[in-house]
């Protein structure tokens, strides 16, 4: 399913990868990973996180942005981006891919744009501005040793504007404070319980912002991210703001 929204053609192509298109622009945030665009991954739940078909390659992207490590895949990358897109990625990727045996940032064929938790630039006419992403070292997305999956430091998320139209994803993070001062238009929240906020807290966020429309992502794709989203999309209509469910 296809989701138009003031302008924009917005999908939700599994896991933590979204494509934003204007009539002159599109742009990536996280494609890839775990076989999302390879038609690789049994999705959870039937339908659920829209796994290709066929191999993903559309190659239109012009801004192409990624959160962190963990959603840094060069393949997807180079399945999503034109020749002469720019990729808008979080500065703190390359200290981390000898970890999980990835090429740097710099190997890549395209202009690179590294940002920080908190930053604002413009690329291709597309404002983009970073904000912070991590879990609380005290809450309740930690591992067993309690230690937060995503420390202060390790990504951010991303708040752009295409084409006159914000939409924000959070990144893989809870809630936090500067996240409920933004004004946009679509919010795109993960609601996958294990290492960002969960379904419950990404609908009190919605609720607090009151965005135009929220489309939530990151969950059912894998049995670890399991959400209820049609319990999500009631509590957020339940406060007076518009939800779609991308799912078949």
């Amino acid at each position: 399913m296809t989701v138009r929204h003031d302008g924009l053609t917005v999908d939700w192509l599994g896991y933590a990868t979204l494509r934003f298109a204007g009539d002159d622009t599109v742009v990536y945030v996280d494609p890839g990973r775990y076989g999302v665009l390879t038609g690789e991954w049994e999705p959870h739940t039937d339908g659920i996180g829209h796994p290709p078909s066929s191999d993903y390659r559309a190659e239109d992207g012009d801004v192409v942005c990624v959160t962190h490590v963990h959603h840094y895949d060069p393949d997807g990358i180079e399945r999503v981006a034109s020749e002469d897109a720019t990729i808008v990625a979080y500065e703190g990727i390359d200290e981390r891919v000898g970890d999980r045996d990835l090429p740097p940032l710099s190997s890549l064929p395209y202009d690179i744009v590294e940002v920080g938790m908190k930053s604002q630039t413009t690329v291709k006419d597309v404002p983009i501005w970073s904000t912070p992403a991590y879990n609380e070292p005290d809450g309740r997305h930690t591992l067993p040793d309690s230690t937060p999956y995503h420390p202060e430091g390790f990504g951010c998320g991303f708040m752009i504007a295409v084409e006159g139209t914000r939409a924000f994803y959070p990144g893989d993070s809870d809630v936090l404070p500067g996240h409920r001062t933004l004004e946009v238009s679509l919010l795109c929240p993960p609601i996958g319980p294990r290492a960002t906020m969960d379904r419950h807290e990404a609908a009190a966020l919605a609720a607090t912002i009151d965005p135009d429309l929220v489309m939530p992502v990151h969950y059912n794709t894998f049995s670890n991210l399991e959400a209820d989203s049609r319990e999500f999309a009631a509590d957020v209509a339940e406060a007076g703001v518009p939800v779609v469910l991308d799912e078949q």
